[in-house]
């Protein structure tokens, strides 16, 4: 496993890492979960993603279960905040209030005494991104937070929270967590840019398109009964005949390198520099294993062209 610097920060997190969205505390067993964040572990991923309202905080209580049995100092934790965790008016959003409440609520969760990076799940028009920004702030002050972060927010959005940061001297954010894939680029024409310029590096979620691209699907009409697109609502709606056929063409450059089509298509978002890490989903250990091996894979310029006339 190689490792990256995540933005102009000191903290490096392994190229691959291992979240719990729409697996953990629900869709997973636990043994598997269990398993595989474990296999993760062994195979040098340090870095562990999950947020509170995955299963209303179900996946954080397994995955700091999880972790519990490693030394703290040995991994990079994160956990998010914004989405309802109840059903009062405070219940939700970026206030003061609820950063605050959920923040103690994850380390609970989490069995932990801080999370090395804090996410704003999504941006927040009904909280002054003042208000926001300096309850994280001291909450780094006080070592429950190490690093700040966002995701899926704007390139203007971001940088109105690092001109707020650099207004009042406050805690900067340095990761953002978008989705990025083959199938889904919209990342590169302003978020990327204002990253590498502002030195905020990208995690980035779904980077197999939700399973898409991992080749388990020949035919929309043969959905694999075990596979998440069969059973939960909504998956199937970014699975197209014409993306499937990309993907047999893209496995085709796979087989010829001796890798999976999964893997390529992981080296594929690690060939930009502003990519810390791409975060992967996995119901089995194995899933993991195969997805870690991606990690170090160089794409030759040749290659990436080819890859680019597939995917236009």
């Amino acid at each position: 496993m190689k490792y990256r610097k995540l933005g102009k920060s000191g903290l490096k997190v392994s190229e691959i890492s291992l979240g719990s969205w729409l697996t953990y505390g629900g869709y997973v067993e636990k043994k598997n979960a269990v398993d595989s964040i474990h296999n993760a572990y062994e195979l040098g991923i340090n870095f562990f993603d999950t947020a509170n309202v995955y299963e209303r905080g179900e996946a954080e209580k397994v995955v700091g279960e999880a972790l519990g049995g490693y030394s703290r100092d040995s991994y990079v934790l994160a956990t998010k905040v914004f989405w309802p965790m109840g059903t009062g008016p405070n219940d939700r959003g970026l206030s003061r209030k609820h950063v605050f409440e959920q923040l103690h609520a994850s380390l609970k969760r989490l069995n932990t005494d801080y999370v090395d990076i804090y996410y704003c799940h999504r941006f927040d028009p009904e909280t002054p991104v003042e208000e926001t920004l300096r309850t994280i702030d001291d909450m780094v002050r006080q070592g429950k937070i190490l690093y700040a972060g966002v995701s899926e927010w704007t390139a203007a959005q971001m940088a109105e929270a690092l001109a707020v940061a650099d207004k009042y001297l406050l805690d900067r954010i340095v990761v953002s967590q978008p989705v990025y894939n083959m199938f889904n680029r919209y990342i590169e024409k302003e978020v990327i840019p204002l990253g590498e310029q502002k030195g905020i590096g990208q995690v980035v979620f779904s980077p197999l398109a939700q399973g898409l691209l991992s080749g388990k699907y020949t035919s929309i009409s043969e959905i694999p009964a075990d596979s998440r697109a069969a059973k939960l609502e909504g998956m199937r709606n970014g699975i197209t005949e014409e993306k499937i056929a990309k993907v047999g063409q893209l496995n085709v450059i796979a087989k010829e390198l001796g890798i999976t089509v999964a893997q390529l298509a992981l080296a594929w978002i690690l060939r930009q520099p502003n990519v810390a890490s791409a975060l992967v989903g996995a119901s089995r250990p194995e899933q993991v294993e195969e997805n870690a091996k991606a990690s170090g894979i160089e794409l030759s310029s040749d290659l990436l062209d080819k890859i680019e006339t597939i995917l236009a």
